[in-house]
């Protein structure tokens, strides 16, 4: 029989892991769910030499629900799903569609021309050029190796 020494933070990672999966949003029950948390569109964000790239995720959203603000340094978005409403007078509908008002501020890595940005809002994918402020594109950084170490 081999003797195995017991570690303390094996038990606390073990419980970590189990609280973590017991809040994950798929454990939760819907109605909880559309209580307390609010979906925020996802995002996807690529920086070239000369623009960032900006792709938002919002199906299901009219372009007129949308409000878009846009600084040198940031991209806030908020907007509206609003639901269907239909009567009927018998049946149980279940819904994993979220509804509600939601809002995102996604700070951008580098300084931006906010006043020449283009935007495309196609099959519910919002996507934002911003062109780099002029400064940045030409910004270089040099390295000294010589003080390292």
């Amino acid at each position: 029989m081999a003797l195995v020494r017991w570690n303390p933070w094996q038990e606390i990672n073990t419980v970590q892991r189990q609280l973590n999966r017991l809040f994950e949003e798929d454990m939760l029950p819907s109605t909880l769910l559309e209580r307390t948390l609010t979906k925020v569109p996802a995002a996807e964000l690529q920086e070239t030499e000369e623009a960032v790239q900006l792709r938002l995720e919002l199906p299901g959203i009219e372009a007129k629900e949308l409000d878009i603000q846009v600084t040198e340094k940031a991209v806030y978005i908020s907007g509206e799903r609003k639901s269907e409403t239909k009567t009927e007078d018998k049946g149980v509908i279940k819904t994993e569609f979220h509804y509600g008002k939601f809002q995102r501020l996604i700070p951008l890595p580098t300084r931006i021309q906010n006043n020449h940005v283009t935007a495309e809002y196609k099959d519910g994918i919002l996507h934002l050029t911003l062109p780099k402020a002029e400064d940045e594109k030409k910004k270089v950084v040099k390295l000294n190796l010589e003080s390292i170490g």
